[in-house]
């Protein structure tokens, strides 16, 4: 069992930035990819950024190319998505979530959610 806890969400204007943070729970955090997904109201969850276990691979939605960048500190069982250059097209609440095996950009295939970071972004 892996648990998640995401913080650093808020409200924000917009070309500011935020740095999300992703803490697992157990010992086995370096063997789950991990992504991070989000989910405005009335939409369906998208993906947004995903890094492998190891942290050497990484991937992310076109929407979000270039502003952001997915980390993660095994030693600290943590990853981190770093959003830079917000958008109010942005506000959603953000959630972090692990599989094992490879990274992946489809949300059904990872096991483990956390509760969501609401981002706000204002115009």
């Amino acid at each position: 069992q892996v648990q998640l806890v995401e913080s650093g969400g808020g409200l924000v204007q917009a070309g500011g930035s935020l740095r999300l943070s992703c803490a697992a729970s157990g010992r086995t955090f370096s063997r789950y990819a991990m992504g991070w997904f989000r989910q405005a109201p009335e939409k369906e969850r998208e993906f947004v950024a995903t890094v492998s276990a190891s942290g050497g691979s990484t991937g992310y939605a076109d929407s979000v190319r270039g502003r952001v960048n997915i980390s993660r500190d095994n030693a600290k069982n943590t990853d981190y998505l770093q959003m830079n250059s917000l958008k109010p097209e942005d506000t959603a609440v953000y959630y972090c979530a692990a599989k094992a095996r490879d990274w992946g950009t489809k949300k059904d295939e990872y096991d483990y959610w956390g509760q969501g970071t609401q981002v706000t972004v204002s115009s």
